[in-house]
């Protein structure tokens, strides 16, 4: 096979994920624009995924794998921005998969358009079932300039107002895949992925906020193309992680500074003052996951600590509980009254229900 210029690179951070890698190697390779580069980059796997990647190395010549040691998956993908070639960038979880037309797709909207990015819709997906995210919007929208950063950046750090009860596109846009992204701006501005050690989770979120703060056009499609697996017992997102608490201050306060360092108007502190507060239900039911074995009592405990936190109780004299629905402005007024019981009673409820999905 002829070597091949890529016109996009597609990066692709590995863990132990044996299970579900050639359902994704087989979906990049059969994709319908032909001249990409596929980076994989195995992050210290001790189960059998680089001997599968090696397999699929030996009959194409356009994938290209990386043996990176532990190094996590941040700085996974801030290697593979550096390694890459193409003009465009795409970040591909590794237990996920995607359309066979779908690069062609966001490459010829990108081209077309003179897009800094193209995002798309996802499928949610389960052992027995599929749950597409609808969007209540049009089939194509695209954002310029200020409505870049007025409404997708500002999304990205936040709701505000009637958003807190339907915060529609903002999970759409925190994650880094099923996005095509512009390779020189990455680069050119030296854009990088905060290691986990340092945030704990929604190192995407992060990378996309710095990001979009240099994007001038952007396009939506409200096509499903890209397929999240939400059944991977081994994921980050999985685990329980005992320091999320003290990260997710750090967390917070890379936006808060990013905010002042831009000197954004006061509506983007409105929305970092309603994520900080709503992030309370996610580290929550973090502590009332099955995966956390301390003791209820304990659990309630830790409960109480995180509603007492000095930024969290600032946070929450600022918060209007009117915009929300009636069953989250009951949990919200627990938080903000710091009734820890009754606030566990309501995330142990939530983490029941949510295991039986």
């Amino acid at each position: 096979m002829k070597k091949i210029t890529p016109e996009v690179s597609i990066v692709v951070p590995v863990f132990n994920v044996e299970n579900y890698i050639e359902r994704c190697v087989k979906s990049i390779i059969s994709q319908t624009l032909k001249t990409i580069e596929i980076i994989f980059l195995d992050d210290g796997s001790t189960d059998n995924s680089l001997n599968i990647l090696r397999d699929y190395e030996k009959k194409d010549e356009r994938i290209q794998i990386f043996d990176c040691g532990e190094i996590g998956v941040s700085k996974c993908r801030n290697k593979g921005i550096e390694l890459s070639s193409g003009k465009y960038i795409m970040f591909v979880d590794s237990d996920d998969w995607i359309d066979s037309n779908m690069v062609e797709v966001m490459y010829k909207k990108a081209e077309e358009n003179k897009l800094d990015l193209v995002m798309c819709s996802y499928i949610r997906e389960f052992k027995d079932h599929s749950k597409e995210k609808i969007f209540n919007l049009p089939e194509e929208i695209i954002y310029k300039e200020d409505k870049v950063k007025n409404e997708l950046l500002r999304k990205l750090v936040g709701p505000v107002k009637e958003e807190l009860s339907n915060p529609e596109m903002l999970d759409a846009l925190g994650t880094v895949w099923g996005k095509l992204y512009r390779a020189d701006i990455l680069k050119e501005n030296k854009l990088k992925f905060v290691d986990l050690n340092e945030i704990g989770s929604a190192e995407d979120t992060l990378f996309n906020i710095f990001t979009f703060n240099y994007l001038k056009k952007v396009m939506f499609l409200n096509k499903p193309m890209y397929h999240y697996w939400r059944d991977n017992p081994k994921s980050v997102t999985s685990q329980y992680n005992p320091k999320l608490k003290e990260q997710r201050k750090v967390f917070f306060k890379y936006i808060s500074d990013f905010i002042k360092e831009n000197n954004f108007e006061q509506v983007f502190e409105e929305a970092l003052n309603n994520r900080i507060c709503t992030s309370v239900l996610g580290l929550g039911l973090i502590e009332c996951s099955k995966n956390n074995k301390i003791s209820r009592i304990n659990k309630i405990k830790n409960i109480k600590i995180i509603i007492n936190e000095e930024y969290i109780r600032n946070a929450y004299k600022n918060l209007e509980l009117k915009y929300f629905s009636i069953h989250w402005r009951i949990f919200y007024f627990f938080i903000k009254n710091k009734m820890s019981f009754c606030s566990y009673l309501m995330l142990s409820t939530i983490e029941f229900l949510r295991a039986k999905i």
